[in-house]
């Protein structure tokens, strides 16, 4: 029973030298293998321009590639730079904002066909294409090597920005974030003269800075990454013994919560057992470092809303650490929500089942994101009951998800990734999800005011203290950038990468002088 983002309860009943990439050609040489230009005109054109999952944004450009090879994309991005056009790239198609779809956008790289996951032994890592999503990931390396990577929970999201961007997922509070396990990046950059070339930059090689960018300094920045090349820091050289082991099974139980029977009272001991408990149990060494409970608190319209829980059933007392984590959910709380118990089921298979599925039929939408070091406060909590109990906003698409994190994320300095975050409990994803290009007034309207209410106190953004992290760059929110909304004096980059903005900027610099590769939140 696989949760579409749009309808969550739908479901519930190399070393030392420049590294030029084997094989790649020159610009000139390659245009031979170019893929065409596919206009408005071609059979294929809507189907290209239309692959984004945020139908808000649906992008017009003069003409998409697809690309199938890395001297492809050189390729593409040379004539695009030498036409003096603007690009932009797509993954998975999973982008919150216009980064792609944006009406100054000439030329479409799509990289949706070049997604081979394969072993290489040149730089003894897993070579995973920038066009794989995250459902071919997982297969490919779970039935090949019994692998997996601590990567997101939607099969649709492609690795192009997931993994640049600093992803994470169920499995990030034991293994930490999918950047933790990037060896190497493979990708076309173009220097001061215009001139397109491809480059592999890995944590050892000279290019080591332009590597660390990709550590979580987001897609669209420096380049076209054509393929990550992944080996978890420290590991061994086999493909066995490179990424995580996969668990066997997973144990897993669902707490559905009836929205008509749940008083502010219990909502807010409901909220506040599920912070404490993140708070008390966030090592590495915790037993329930492999524990992952999303709490998806839908809008009241929906009438219901849900707890969905899974553990490593391998764990020694799996049975009980469920029982007493669903236990200390409903503690205080009057009315209990219904307990599905879903028991232990095959890793994949589970994995499948109960990730976030691509939803054919996209919708419109708009997300603000947080980072937490620890619980709301109570008035944060009451701000969150009104906003998802307010009767004049009709949002049954509409919820704030509280994803727990940390663990062995907080183990990293926050300087050795692009990721800063590395001191916080979990995170906060606020969306506004409609069908009706008509209804975007309102939606908008109310996701605004509930997030600037929440972080009233620090100017309507979660500026960096004590309880906040700031925010995602994989949940970009332009808003941040608008002083309309984000009143806190405290500039959007600085939310999203905290101290290491100014030594991305320096990698910028270098590695993108001309800046060919830019939108809305790029780096400057």
């Amino acid at each position: 029973m696989p949760v579409s983002r749009r309808g969550l309860l739908a479901g519930t009943a190399v070393a030392g030298a420049a590294l030029a990439v084997p094989g790649t050609a020159s610009a000139a040489a390659a245009t031979t293998a170019l893929s065409d230009k596919i206009g408005p005109n071609d059979a294929r054109y809507q189907d290209l321009v239309q692959r984004g999952q945020n139908r808000r944004f649906v992008g017009k450009p003069e003409y998409a590639r697809v690309i199938r090879s890395t001297e492809d994309a050189v390729a593409a991005v040379q004539e695009a730079v030498r036409s003096g056009k603007r690009i932009a790239v797509r993954g998975g198609g999973h982008c919150f904002e216009d980064f792609v779809d944006s009406s100054d956008i000439q030329v479409l790289l799509d990289m949706s066909t070049y997604d081979a996951v394969t072993w290489d032994p040149q730089y003894k890592a897993f070579s995973i294409g920038a066009g794989a999503t995250l459902e071919t990931v997982y297969k490919e390396l779970f039935y090949g090597w019994g692998l997996t990577v601590p990567a997101g929970g939607c099969l649709g999201v492609g690795v192009g920005g997931h993994f640049s961007g600093g992803g994470y997922g169920p499995l990030s509070r034991k293994y930490g974030s999918v950047v933790d396990h990037l060896y190497g990046v493979e990708i076309v950059v173009v220097d001061a003269r215009g001139r397109a070339r491809s480059v592999v930059a890995t944590r050892d090689n000279a290019h080591s800075d332009l590597w660390w960018a990709h550590t979580g300094g987001g897609g669209g920045n420096f380049g076209v990454v054509t393929r990550y090349l992944m080996r978890s820091a420290g590991a061994g050289r086999s493909p066995g013994e490179s990424l995580p082991k996969a668990p066997a099974a997973l144990r897993s139980t669902i707490l559905l919560y009836d929205w008509s029977k749940t008083t502010q009272a219990d909502f807010t001991r409901t909220m506040r057992n599920w912070f404490d408990f993140f708070e008390q149990h966030n090592t590495a060494d915790s037993p329930y470092a492999t524990l992952y409970a999303p709490f998806i608190l839908s809008h009241q319209s929906a009438g219901q809303f849900l707890l969905s829980t899974q553990i490593d059933a391998a764990v020694p007392n799996s049975a009980e650490l469920m029982n007493a984590f669903n236990a200390a959910m409903v503690a205080g709380v009057a009315v209990k929500p219904q307990v599905i118990d879903l028991g232990v089921g095959p890793f994949l298979h589970l994995t499948m089942q109960r990730s976030i599925a691509d939803d054919p039929a996209a919708g419109r939408g708009k997300y603000k994101a947080a980072y937490l070091k620890k619980g709301y406060s109570d008035e944060q909590i009451l701000t969150c009951y009104r906003g998802l109990t307010d009767t004049t906003y009709k949002g049954p698409q509409s919820s704030l998800l509280l994803v727990p994190y940390g663990g062995k994320v907080n183990t990293v300095p926050s300087n050795a990734t692009a990721s800063a975050q590395r001191d916080v409990i979990g995170k906060i994803v606020l969306a506004a999800e409609w069908d009706d290009a008509s209804d975007d007034a309102m939606h908008l309207a109310w996701l605004r005011k509930v997030y600037g209410e929440i972080y009233q106190d620090t100017g309507g953004a979660p500026v960096p203290n004590a309880t906040n992290a700031g925010s995602y760059i994989n949940y970009p929110d332009t808003d941040l950038a608008d002083p309309a909304y984000n009143k806190s004096g405290v500039p959007w980059h600085d939310l999203y990468y905290l101290g290491n903005y100014p030594r991305l900027q320096q990698v910028k610099s270098k590695w993108d002088p001309c800046n060919v590769f830019r939108h809305k939140l790029s780096i400057e």
